[in-house]
């Protein structure tokens, strides 16, 4: 199979290019087209010479995402769903100007970036994994979610002409500009808890964030990278012992082993006696603060019968816990807790001096959890295949 651009390192591409007997700064040119002026085509790459941007057309592919459809909430979240090369559909979210995510400053752009066609983990609560698990995302579809996302955003702010392979007109002129972090980059933070479970495509996920985080690439800093698993344990110790210093956050979601094998089977594999060594293991070789993702389900999880157990990991891990409402899925009957119930909820744990935020979820009014505007996009695109197959009368 042929290798997309966007999958290799630096030291791949310029042992390529001495391969192929180009001076090294041609590999340095490559990557600017690449990465800094986010192009789409060879032939944007104009001080390449003719010769080179054949080579490159001939041994790589420089596939974008297309966008199929954008959804703004209020709160300024936006949801993009792309479509890959082989007509899959993906999700990813920016969620601009948010002080609740992981402590970082509210002129921060972070966009949720997917990295499975679906899910195989099955949580019960959760939209990615409905329609089956279909394939792990290469690193260049992982990256290209981010270069997607700015390109799109320069399409709002500074059109340009659509022949240079890069930016486009604008495709929105009433969208509000949002504030780039520098004339360079709008996406500064990433967390990695998009469709799919991250840590089962780990060499595809740390290749592509190697990437994002060099700075011939997407210049994002490793500790403004945040990785999301379900609780995969022998990954994390694996993440423990790479050198990047990556953000670490478990989808919790419950504190007992009785209640995490209710909605997430994945706990059955490794429950929590062997994911707080796991944790445990990460926080010993890194030094960072781990977040405990916990959304509130109403009935299923959020008895005060579980803030002790929830409190003692907590406190065992010197974890943060982030409280997050259920954002409704069509076509599954859990529901949010009441807003008494969430403050309840977060006042005793902070009683039992956990650190913890409430966070209400961004973008509910577009269905912003992972995985919904894919499943309701394909049902509509199935139901006109099948409109379309019926013989004409």
């Amino acid at each position: 199979m042929v290798r997309d651009i966007k999958s290799l390192l630096a030291d791949e591409l310029q042992a390529q290019f001495r391969d192929w007997n180009q001076p090294a700064y041609r590999a340095t040119q490559a990557l600017d087209w690449v990465y800094g002026r986010r192009v789409t085509s060879w032939d944007a790459m104009t001080n390449l010479p003719k010769v080179l941007r054949d080579l490159l057309r001939k041994h790589y592919t420089l596939q974008s995402l297309a966008l199929v459809q954008l959804h703004r909430a209020e709160d300024g979240t936006i949801k993009f769903l792309w479509r890959l090369d082989d007509q899959s559909l993906i999700e990813s979210v920016l969620i601009p100007a948010n002080p609740a995510l992981y402590g970082e400053a509210s002129d921060r752009h972070t966009l949720c970036v997917s990295t499975q066609v679906g899910c195989a983990y099955g949580c019960k609560f959760c939209a990615s994994g409905l329609d089956g698990y279909k394939r792990n995302l290469r690193p260049d579809e992982i990256v290209e979610q981010v270069l997607a996302v700015e390109r799109w955003h320069l399409q709002q702010t500074v059109p340009a002409p659509a022949a240079d392979g890069g930016v486009a007109p604008a495709a929105d002129s009433a969208a509000p500009a949002l504030k780039a972090a520098s004339p360079e980059r709008l996406i500064n933070n990433l967390v990695i808890m998009g469709m799919g479970e991250p840590l089962a495509n780990y060499e595809n996920l740390l290749t592509a964030l190697r990437i994002l985080n060099a700075p011939w690439g997407g210049g994002i800093g490793a500790r403004k990278i945040t990785i999301s698993t379900s609780g995969l344990a022998p990954q994390i110790r694996r993440l423990a012992d790479d050198p990047l210093q990556f953000r670490l956050a478990i989808s919790l979601h419950g504190a007992t082993d009785e209640t995490r094998n209710k909605i997430m089977p994945v706990n059955r594999k490794f429950p929590l006696s062997e994911l707080t060594l796991a944790c445990e293991y990460y926080q010993k070789r890194k030094e960072r603060m781990i977040t405990l993702e916990y959304i509130l389900i109403s009935g299923v999880n959020d008895g005060l019968e579980q803030i002790k157990p929830l409190a003692a990991l907590a406190n065992r891990l010197n974890a943060k816990v982030n409280l997050i409402p259920y954002n409704r899925v069509e076509g599954l009957d859990w529901v949010r807790p009441s807003e008494s119930v969430q403050e309840g909820f977060l006042a005793a744990l902070e009683d039992q001096r956990v650190v913890a935020t409430l966070r209400r979820e961004k973008g509910h009014d577009i269905a912003a959890a992972c995985g919904q505007l894919r499943l309701q996009r394909e049902k509509v695109e199935q139901a006109q295949k099948k409109v379309a197959a019926v013989p004409a009368r």
